[in-house]
């Protein structure tokens, strides 16, 4: 494993995250529980197997199974490891209820919010923590003091963003410049070979402020790792990947067509050469990968190592429609 720093930060992250959206409950009837998620028995070995490979670094939500995702990385990470050795990111945004301080980023929420997390994950401080969104209904201004404050408070060591416009995120660091408060170090983005969109303005952004960049859904929420039309039990389930990358079916077919065709070249599984593209852009400190079986994660961990040609970068690329 290979280890990087976050951006302009003295964090330094594994270059494989390991995403824990897949472990939670399977049986919660929410918008954001998954119905292929793995209980804490099945992923106890994920984690274990992570720890094994080198990976520090594990991304979480508030909101991923209403907190059971938190739950078991909490548990399990501190059977296997002490909390020094490993950095837990985890975010906050989205409903975990339907009170006041259940959802949002407003001062009052954020306090509550993070309380909650932290018990969760059984621990006193959170390494990284994240906005999952920007919120429209809370005044930024009132969003950074309370996060600065929380870094202040030893709750919270670092602040990083998510999915939002460029500008959102430009002005969020001018104001926290202009008020002295802490500044965001990373951006967990929606970056893969399908969906490019953020090499416009983000990117460009992130590497002119030494913001580190760690993309969600590298892998297309499954897509670039099979054939087109194969399906998987996350497939037949998941309707957030149909919403995401049905607007431009033909060109993505013919990228993960040629993803295939150069891992048959290359004698590797097909993630390994989506990863891989990823880890050579500049811009890209580290990609959140989902695990829920040990092969992806042995897959993304070969990732580091493998280095794609001028040529093949060029293939995998020109297929892309905006």
């Amino acid at each position: 494993m290979e280890y990087k720093q976050l951006g302009h930060s003295g964090l330094k992250v594994s270059r494989i995250i390991l995403g824990c959206m897949g472990f939670g409950d399977p049986s919660l009837d929410t918008y954001n529980a998954n119905k292929w998620a793995l209980g804490i028995d099945e992923a106890r070995p994920i984690l274990k197997q992570a720890l094994e490979a080198g990976i520090t670094t594990f991304d979480t939500a508030n909101s991923y199974s209403l907190g059971a995702s938190e739950e078991i990385v909490g548990k399990v990470l501190f059977e296997l490891t002490r909390r020094d050795d490993v950095i837990l990111a985890t975010k906050v945004f989205f409903p975990m209820g339907s009170g006041p301080k259940d959802a949002g980023l407003s001062r009052a929420a954020l306090f509550a919010q993070v309380e909650q997390s932290l018990k969760r994950l059984k621990t006193d401080y959170i390494d990284l923590y994240q906005i999952h969104r920007y919120d429209p209904n809370t005044p930024i201004e009132e969003t950074l003091e309370a996060l600065h404050d929380l870094v202040k408070s030893g709750k919270v060591r670092y602040i990083g963003a998510s999915s939002m416009y460029a500008w959102q995120f430009v002005q969020a660091q001018y104001v926290a410049d202009l008020h002295g408060w802490t500044r965001f170090v990373s951006m967990q983005d929606h970056y893969n070979l399908l969906m490019r969109e953020e090499e416009r303005e983000m990117l460009p952004f992130c590497l002119d402020q030494g913001i580190g960049v760690i993309p969600w859904s590298p892998l297309a929420r499954g897509l670039l790792t099979h054939e087109w039309n194969a399906q998987t039990k996350r497939s037949a389930t998941d309707q957030f990947t149909k919403a995401l990358y049905s607007k431009a079916e033909e060109a993505n077919q013919q990228i993960v067509e040629t993803v295939r065709t150069i891992a048959q070249e290359r004698q590797v599984p097909m993630a390994q050469i989506a990863l891989a593209w990823l880890l050579q852009k500049e811009a890209v400190t580290a990609p959140i990968v989902g695990a829920t079986k040990p092969q992806h994660l042995t897959d993304a961990v070969a990732a580091v190592d493998l280095k794609l040609s001028d040529e093949e970068i060029r293939r995998l690329e020109a297929p892309y429609i905006p």
